[in-house]
């Protein structure tokens, strides 16, 4: 189960492509004797809306690494100037917000699960783009090149099914899976469908395949007494957290006795709120290293953001964090292997001549974009850990690993 955010999917199903007239800036030399000019980098993402939940403190991240980089003398000595525009989690934004960030900024940070909307626009005015590719296909589809997924290098747009989930479940003993996906949502369905056909492929069975969850809802009564009547004891929602949640409550309450898997929620919030005691026990995947495991990477990153975004000392990142760090990262990298005086052409060939990137070891794979376009990485790769009473403990150290099944395909639309 790749991580596809919910609220990416349910707009790709509302609405259609927003038209609106694209302007693109230009970058000129730097004078002889002239101080470098400033490169100013543009964060896309929803601070407010929906999709706040998750992304609302990730400009933390952002700003975090390009206050780091400045504090190192820049790229080049150009110093790096960081915007963050709040799309809203509104489809009606989204086409403004991006290309008032092509306007405004040599290049752009995605973490909005509505990129794909608007993807069109930095693409046509050559603008290289960097981030999350959970919002949609076309961080692997042409000609979309201009773009590099920082978390996972690119995507198949087939989406085919990979055995990580299923050996995962398989190994923790799981038997009978209950997986779960919103109605209006394609990419919460396809995950569900995901998730059933890995376990069935590692040997397990599937006791309910639910993809006509309401969105949002908080009422799992039904579903619980369902589970409960088909044996289910290991449960993989695609949902969002407050629906994850509930479901969980609700099957407790039932008594389901059942292993939970979630794609996302491993932030430091969910730590004595009100959901924690209903998710004790379950896993979590964590696509970005954990600090609980530090290496250089992640000590990097942890003195950044005590430094610059007022972390303490035993606070962790949330995923929408590691994602916005990561993005601005990775455009450091490509405005580093630019040169001196670097144009979004430049960035745009030498990011894809990049063969070697890791996050600075905090990915559990290193990234070749040379080839990955249009690919998933040759193994699916996430960190486990699990909730227990004092807070997230690591599964293992190491990173759990699935390949893609041959002939597979789970695209919709």
């Amino acid at each position: 189960m790749r991580r596809h955010r919910t609220i990416a999917a349910i707009v790709s199903a509302l609405v259609a492509g927003l038209p609106l007239a694209v302007v693109a800036t230009a970058t000129a030399p730097t004078p002889a004797g002239a101080s470098p000019a400033p490169i100013t980098l543009a964060y896309v993402t929803d601070v407010t809306g929906q999709g706040g939940a998750e992304n609302a403190d990730s400009p933390a991240a952002f700003n975090a690494r390009i206050a780091l980089q400045n504090a190192q003398g820049g790229v080049h000595g150009h110093k790096l100037v960081g915007i963050v525009l709040d799309d809203q989690t509104n489809p009606s934004n989204i086409s403004t917000v991006v290309q008032e960030a092509d306007t405004k900024a040599f290049g752009v940070v995605s973490q909005s699960p509505l990129f794909f909307l608007a993807a069109k626009y930095p693409n046509q005015a050559g603008v290289p783009v960097t981030g999350a590719y959970t919002d949609g296909p076309e961080w692997g589809t042409q000609p979309y090149t201009n773009m590099f997924a920082s978390d996972e290098g690119s995507v198949n747009p087939k989406y085919p099914v990979n055995t990580q989930i299923g050996n995962f479940l398989k190994a923790h003993g799981v038997t009978n899976l209950g997986t779960y996906g919103y109605g209006i949502s394609p990419a919460s369905a396809r995950a569900a469908n995901q998730n059933a056909q890995s376990f069935q492929h590692a040997g397990g069975k599937v006791g309910v395949l639910d993809t006509s969850i309401p969105f949002g809802s908080v009422a799992f009564t039904t579903q619980a007494l369902t589970a409960k009547q088909k044996g289910v004891n290991g449960v993989v929602p695609g949902l969002d957290s407050n629906s994850n949640y509930a479901m969980a409550t609700a099957f407790e309450q039932a008594g389901v006795k059942f292993k939970a898997l979630y794609a996302t929620g491993y932030q430091p919030s969910i730590i004595n709120s009100t959901a924690w005691n209903a998710v004790q026990g379950a896993y979590f995947l964590a696509l970005f290293r954990p600090w609980l495991i530090p290496n250089s990477g992640t000590q990097q990153m942890q003195a950044a953001m005590e430094k610059y975004a007022h972390f303490s000392k035993t606070q962790f990142p949330s995923f929408g964090q590691e994602e916005a760090w990561a993005g601005a990262d990775l455009m450091i990298k490509g405005l580093q292997m630019a040169g001196s005086n670097p144009t979004r052409a430049t960035v745009i060939k030498d990011l894809r001549g990049l063969k070697s990137y890791n996050d600075n070891g905090m990915l559990p794979q290193t990234i070749n974009y040379s080839t990955i376009f249009g690919h998933n990485l040759p193994k699916q790769c996430t960190w486990m850990v699990q909730a227990e009473k004092s807070g997230f403990k690591m599964v293992s150290n190491q990173p759990f690993c699935g390949t893609d099944i041959p002939g597979t395909s789970t695209a919709t639309g």
